[in-house]
């Protein structure tokens, strides 16, 4: 025989539809057939069809299958094929399921005396419900299994399988070995025969062990095309369509042909294995802003960070400035934040969130020295069985300000902003790499940075980037901020932009322009005359010009001491928060949201009454959409609603 991948599965399926013995079900976003239990012999076809230049079966060869086998424990066995001569009821080859095994079965005449020969895998668990790909490797006496491409599974028995085993006057049958007992019950998606080759190496390229394909059935490929009006899909399918209700889930490879409703904008989305698309959707439009929650905090916040920990629950985080009783976690219980766990801290300034695998982690930005004159930072990790953080890494910094978290080709790195030490701004900032055999973070790069106040990473394609909000040099604050781009396992400089006290940098997308908006604090030049207010300055949003490959300005609004943006969504509109924190005269000063009207840029359309307005965070519920801002200037932070029509 050639060396070409024989698909058993295909050579099943008619030409030009589907058996009537076949369904095609999609789960987890693959597709399978399930077969009729009553009709198993309408499952065959001659070999012949397969063996075209030779009636023997190779002596050496590979199986590969593709199966989903249901969670319900089965008492019995199952086929997942066979090849039988058409006038006896023996198996010359056959693939056969049982409760944590796996048999494989060949006829040899010349050495059995005309018995049959069952080679046993056993500790072979399928029964989850999920997708398996199997690679069975035969030559000789040796018999080799890899589940999921893990560590092979050898076996060498007495019996070699035969070298010349004829398939005349024989045919293969799918998922039965002629009858309805032992009927493959599950899902198939893939079934080949590669004669004279351990396929494993082919298999096993990429990262989706259990779904990679040497070749699959037409049926069963893709999405389906979209039919004229008038027609019907050429291979119609099914689906164990779930609907998940809440907060936006995730949508990948898994979930895709699943729904999700969104009860709090009425809308009804499917996953595409990437993103969610609407099916039914009422769009709603941003009315007005309503106060929500007075949220009484330890002391004065310098930030806040809202997260989700799956399966616990909506958190926030604020970082307050006094270290008795220290910053606070609030958990979202019965429609509002209350207390959840105190930490310890040091004039924290910001928290950052991240994961890593199912791994959770916390990490604080401390601003001054702990009890024992130590200027340390630190990563707290979720303890599932306590529910609490608690420590797990403390790492040095200098006055820090800002933690960012982001994964590049793999790998997990944790980026501090390093505001000062004593009274020198210009020093390094830090980035930090996770070492999984150590499961800490140790130093990678460093970067000098101008009284740093924070970091931002986003990617663009396939570049990763990461910008700094340089805000004081010891003499300025007009210096320049600066955007860096990885390259050849390190972040090297892209862009450098004029800034007059940088102290913040938000990312955001808008159909497929990318912009970049900095929150400009406050203008002082010892070698400059004052200027009439230090506060009362433009912030800047810059949008990527693709042909020039650099940020250019876009647009100018003015702002009042402005530390941080905010940038969400309501419906198919765009909105940014400004966090603006002093004019000059008070600390009570408006906080403005402006929405995107395309060709006129930002345009403000609510004012919101903030005092020492220091941070926003924008998050969703099954109830709706809220905004929180943290006050540095009083103990109290507020949960604002946003109402739609």
């Amino acid at each position: 025989t050639d060396l070409r991948p024989l698909d058993i599965l295909s050579e099943a399926v008619p030409a030009g539809g589907l058996a009537r013995s076949m369904r095609v079900f999609q789960v987890q976003g693959m597709r399978g057939f399930q077969l009729n239990t009553s009709q198993p012999r309408a499952l065959g076809f001659p070999a012949s069809r397969l063996f075209i230049h030779c009636d023997c079966f190779p002596e050496e060869f590979s199986i590969i299958v593709t199966l989903r086998v249901p969670s319900a424990p089965t008492k019995r066995n199952e086929y997942l094929f066979t090849l039988m001569a058409e006038e006896s009821s023996s198996v010359l080859v056959g693939l056969r399921y049982a409760p944590n095994k796996l048999h494989f079965l060949f006829w040899s005449q010349e050495h059995t005396g005309g018995w049959q020969t069952r080679v046993t895998f056993p500790n072979v668990s399928l029964s989850d419900n999920q997708w398996h790909t199997l690679v069975l490797a035969v030559s000789g006496q040796s018999f080799s299994l890899t589940v999921d491409c893990s560590i092979p599974k050898d076996i060498v028995v007495e019996t070699p399988f035969p070298s010349s085993l004829s398939v005349k006057r024989a045919s293969f049958y799918l998922g039965s070995r002629r009858r309805r007992k032992g009927v493959f019950t599950g899902l198939l998606r893939q079934l080949v025969l590669l004669p004279g080759a351990d396929a494993t190496s082919q298999i096993c390229t990429t990262m989706n062990f259990k779904v990679e394909m040497l070749s699959v059935p037409t049926a069963l490929q893709g999405l389906p095309e979209k039919p004229a009006s008038n027609e019907v899909l050429k291979y119609p399918y099914e689906t164990d369509t779930k609907v998940t209700l809440g907060s936006r889930p995730a949508c990948t490879k898994q979930e895709k042909a699943q729904f999700w409703f969104n009860a709090s904008q009425r809308g009804l989305f499917l996953c595409n294995g990437s993103t969610w698309i609407s099916m039914l959707e009422v769009k709603q439009r941003l009315d007005y802003v309503e106060e929500y929650q007075n949220l009484v905090t330890n002391s004065e916040t310098m930030g806040v960070e809202v997260f989700t920990i799956p399966k616990v629950g909506l958190f926030a985080a604020t970082a307050n400035r006094y270290t008795l009783p220290g910053s606070a976690i609030y958990k979202w219980t019965d429609g509002k934040f209350v207390p959840y766990q105190n930490i310890p801290t040091y004039q924290a300034q910001s928290w950052k969130y991240f994961t890593i695998g199912k791994k959770i982690f916390l990490a604080v930005a401390n601003f001054e020295q702990d009890d024992r004159g130590q200027e340390l930072s630190v990563i707290y990790k979720w303890s599932r069985r306590k529910e609490k953080f608690i420590t797990h890494q403390r790492i040095t910094t200098h006055s820090a300000r800002d933690w960012e978290a982001f994964v590049i080709e793999g790998e997990a790195f944790l980026a501090v902003v390093n505001h000062r030490e004593g009274n020198n701004h210009n020093i390094d900032s830090v980035i930090y790499r996770w070492n999984p055999r150590t499961g800490l973070f140790e130093t990678n790069q460093t970067i000098p940075t101008s009284g740093a106040y924070d970091w931002e990473f986003f990617t663009i394609g396939p570049y990763s980037f990461l910008a700094v909000a340089n805000t004081f040099n010891g003499t300025s604050t007009r210096i320049y901020s600066h955007i860096y781009i990885w390259l050849s396992g390190s972040f090297q400089l892209f862009q450098s932009i004029l800034t007059i006290g940088a102290a913040d940098w938000e990312v955001f997308h808008i159909g497929d322009r990318v912009f970049l908006a900095v929150a400009n604090s406050h203008s002082y030049d010892s070698g400059m005359p004052a200027p009439s207010n230090f506060y009362a300055i433009n912030s800047s949003i810059y949008e990527l010009n693709i042909t020039a490959q650099m940020f250019v300005k876009f647009q100018d609004l003015l702002t009042f001491s402005a530390l941080d943006w905010e940038f969400f969504s309501v419906g198919d509109d765009s909105f940014l928060v400004v966090a603006n924190s002093f004019d000059g005269f008070t600390f009570s000063v408006n906080s403005i949201i402006y929405r995107w009207q395309g060709y006129e840029g930002f345009v403000a359309v609510h004012h919101l009454p903030t005092v020492g307005c220091r941070d926003w965070e924008a998050f969703h519920t099954a109830e709706g959409s809220y905004l929180l801002y943290s006050s540095a200037k009083e103990p109290l932070s507020k949960v604002l609603k946003l109402k739609t029509t």
